[in-house]
Order: C-alpha cells, then structure tokens, then sequence
C-alpha cells in the first residue's frame, strides 16, 4: 500500500481483464524454469511491483540480463489497490503550473510532518530524485488529475503543492509501467517466474549473496545465480504475526495485498540483515470493524475529518475518558493520540437526540441504517442508561459517566477547557445512549530490512552485504516517514529506489 490505508476499488477480475502483460506472463513448466536456472543473470528482482518493476526496466534497458521472481499469478504488487499518491519538488508538472519548489523544501517538510523521526538519508535521496521519478512516469503515460498537485488530502498538508495522484489511483501507475515491462518480456530483455517464491539466498563461503533459491507452482526447488540481487517484495499485511513482528502491533484489518507476508524480511535476515523502525507503528483513525477476531474485514469507516462533517459525540478509551480534541483538524494529532490509547481502540458515545438530528456519523451510511445497526452489529451498543452502556460496550463505568458530564457542563457553558473543541450542538442527556466501538489500524508495517542510501542491505555494523539491495515497503514505511503518514511518501521512493537501482545496480559495490 501507499500513505494511507484506503482502497481504490480495483477487483482482482477487472485487474486481470485491464492488464496485458497479465496475458504474456503465465507459470512455466519445470523445463523452461530449468533453462532458466542454467542460466547466470546480472540482476534478480525478487518482487514485480512499485519498486522491482522500475528496478528490472531500467536495468534491462542497460543491458543487464533481468529475472523477476514473482509469488502472485500477476505483476504490478499492490498498485491495484494503492491510490498512487506521489510527491515531488521541482516536477515538470510543478514547473507547468508556476510551482516554485525544491528537494530541500520538500525535506524540510517530510521532517517536519514525521516530526523529525524519518530517517533523514533516506530521505534526502528520495526527495532528491523523485521529481526525475515522476518526469519519467509522465514520459511513458502516466497523468495527474487536472487540479494536482495540491497540498495535502486526508493528512498533514505540505507548505507547497507538491502532491498528485492519477484517475484510477494506483492503477495510472500500472497502466504507465506495463507497455513497457511488456515491451522488454517481448525483446527477451527480461524474463519472469510467475507463482514462483524465493525460498532463500544462495551466498558463497564469504557471505555474499549469489543468487536465489526458488520454488514453483509445483513445490519444486531450483537455483537461479545472479551477480545482484534485489529485495522488494513489499510488506507483511498479509501475515498477522510477520506483521506483530514487524510493528509491535496486531494486524486488525483483513484488507492488504494477501501476498504481502514477510518474506524479503526474513531472506535479508538470513544473510545478516536486521530490522529497524518498529518503534514507529501509527495507525490511522480507523473504522468499525466487523468483529474482534482480528484481522476483521472494516463494516464501515467513521467520518472524523472536521472539514467533512463536524463532531457531535465524544470519543473515549476503554476507561471511558476522552483522549483527544474530536475531528481536531490535525490528522497527525488525532493518530497520534489514538496510538496511545489500550488496543489502539475507541468509542464513539452519543444519544438519541445526536442521532436523530446530527449528519450520520458512518461514511455512506443514513441515520436510519445507522439506528437499526444497534442490535444487529457486534460495535454498535444501545441502552438506557449510561451505567448499562457501559456495561455492554466494555467501558469503564465511573470514566464514562465523568466525561459524559464534563462533557455536558462544557457544552452547556460553551467553553471545553479540556480539548478546546468548539462545535459542541448537543449535549449528551436524552437516553437511549448509544456506543460505537471504533479500531485504529494500519495494513503497512513500519519496520522493515536496513539498507544505507544506495539500498544495499547492511549489518548491524553498517557494513553491506555483498551484492544484496532492497527497495520499497520491504524497508518499512519508518524509513521515508517515521511516526507519521506523509503524502506521497511510499510509493514515491519505491519508485525512485527501483529506478535508482536499475540505473546503478551493475556499478555499485559492497
């Protein structure tokens, strides 16, 4: 995925239907991947997605011989589900439009949105080389929508619009990429296993790595030997307990890429790599979920965007306290109090007369379904009092009867010298009480493998595994954003890593 964790409604049938190079790829038999193993490649991508597609083009187009091992029956990783959020300082599509921007500006402002906690060489590259990354994807097709870039959508803003995505999201990326991944799987320039995992690193008596272990369709094993080899097999939300590992969080949400488990992560491992930036984990403001049995598929999200809809509820942790400012119109501030609270969970408490008077609550929901859901779905409580509300919801019964009544006297008075909210309509006094419980989450992992800025993967020590890189989510979304989500800042340098990669793979040396 890409900075945020919605989806673009992208069916795996439409996918298919929409992509031809889906049409030229297919799982080969034991033969033909065996003449491919007898074989000795420059480069082996080990994932054809954000960052292993860019990686094997441009390295092909230098004439290097390029091998994609690939675990799903397509290529393109999470792009069908990804809304394609890109940033850039100094675009053409900036300078088109008058924008006065640099790399350094747009450093500044990745710093200062994860609040000094991105990792500034990684960073420094990214930002450096990402208005060449977009140039390029505008060469080969890809568009913005007409009004991009703009500052900022559903996060924290940038200073300067630097921010744009294209129509169908992720999938203007894909639609950019697969004429000319196409074009290289016709000029034999680059060869791919499809449904093929990379079971592990072939290394030499002085650890380096030599190439890659791989299985097919049909469990068998054969060797594939490469001068370079490059890890960007994405993230772990497709595995609960990579994904715990990996963020020191549950997995709540059964919504990422079902391929997305962890591997790259353990490969780099067993050729000496390590794992940084867990301590970064930060879910988003969440939504209901289906039940507790996590990961759970989402029932429905919850409007908590100020300018979208104004707060008419409070929001309370399970010891029935108010934890933060509701809809405060900084996103970052809101995740961040979420990050703190039991379970990264909170409730939703309002009362009839909210229900019957405020705009619904649920995104795409009316007040009427939202009235017949209490009943009917394991989030949503009703009772007659505020004592059985907490009861049946799991709140703590003395938290939630004070803050409903600090609550209540800074409405009536007009003044929350708590959280210093304004919009304030009703109080909450007319029963039935009603309670929706709401779930923070996040479907990308935030630790991930440790490279130096030229995406060799390292040692505790620093020092680089011989002939061993990774790019993309397999770094952990920490490395580009801290503890923050940051606008473009995903899919931006995994493209720009790949890019990097495929120009420079065949001069870099541990």
């Amino acid at each position: 995925m890409t900075d945020s964790t919605s989806e673009t409604a992208v069916s795996k049938r439409d996918f298919l239907k929409a992509t031809a190079t889906t049409l030229a790829l297919a799982s080969l038999p034991f033969t033909a991947r065996k003449a491919l193993a007898d074989d000795e490649w420059d480069v082996i991508v080990i994932g054809g997605g954000s960052a292993g597609l860019p990686a094997a083009i441009f390295a092909a187009e230098r004439g290097a011989k390029v091998l994609i091992i690939e675990g799903s029956h397509r290529i393109g990783g999470t792009l069908d589900r990804s809304s394609g959020q890109l940033s850039a300082a100094g675009s053409a599509l900036q300078k088109s439009k008058g924008i006065k921007d640099t790399p350094q500006d747009h450093f500044d402002d990745v710093m200062r949105i994860s609040r000094n906690t991105a990792n500034p060489d990684m960073v420094r590259v990214a930002v450096d080389n990402a208005a060449d990354t977009v140039d390029w994807l505008q060469s080969i097709g890809w568009t913005a929508l007409p009004e991009h870039p703009v500052k900022g959508q559903g996060h924290e803003d940038y200073l300067i619009a630097r921010y744009q995505w294209g129509p169908e999201g992720g999938m203007t990326v894909y639609r950019a990429l697969e004429p000319v991944v196409l074009k290289l799987l016709k000029e034999k320039k680059v060869s791919v296993l499809m449904q093929t995992q990379a079971a592990d690193l072939m290394m030499d008596s002085e650890g380096a790595v030599v190439g890659v272990v791989a299985e097919g369709p049909d469990g068998k094993r054969l060797n594939y030997r490469s001068r370079n080899v490059v890890i960007t097999s994405g993230g772990a939300g497709g595995d609960p307990d990579m994904f715990q590992e990996l963020n020191g969080a549950p997995l709540y949400i059964r919504m990422a890429y079902p391929y997305n488990k962890g591997g790259g992560v353990k490969l780099a491992q067993s050729a000496g790599g390590y794992v940084r930036g867990q301590e970064h984990y930060l879910c988003n403001d969440g939504g209901v979920l289906l039940d507790t049995n996590y990961p759970s598929p989402q029932l429905a999200a919850a409007i908590t965007n100020e300018e979208q809809r104004k707060p008419w509820e409070i929001f309370v942790n399970e010891r029935g306290e108010r934890y933060t400012k509701e809809a405060d119109p900084s996103v970052d501030n809101r995740e961040h109090a979420l990050r703190r609270q039991p379970g990264h969970r909170y409730w939703a408490i309002f009362d009839d007369a909210i229900l019957d008077q405020a705009p619904p609550f649920l995104r795409g929901w009316t007040s009427e379904q939202i009235r017949t859901g209490f009943g009917k779905h394991h989030m949503f409580f009703k009772a007659e009092s505020l004592a059985d509300l907490a009861k049946w919801s799991g709140v703590d019964e003395a938290g939630l009867a004070k803050s409903v009544a600090s609550y209540n006297d800074a409405q009536s008075s007009g003044h929350d010298a708590e959280f210093g909210r304004e919009h304030m309509p009703l109080p909450i006094s007319k029963a039935p009480y009603y309670a929706i419980q709401l779930q923070g989450y996040s479907i990308l992992v935030f630790g991930g493998v440790a490279v130096d800025p030229s995406y060799r993967v390292i040692r505790k020590d620093g020092s680089p595994i011989p002939n061993l890189y990774a790019a993309g989510e397999v770094l952990g979304k920490a490395a580009y954003t801290g503890s923050a989500y940051v606008g473009g800042m995903s899919l931006t340098p995994a493209l720009t890593a790949g890019r990097l990669l495929g120009q420079k793979i065949m001069d870099l040396k541990a």
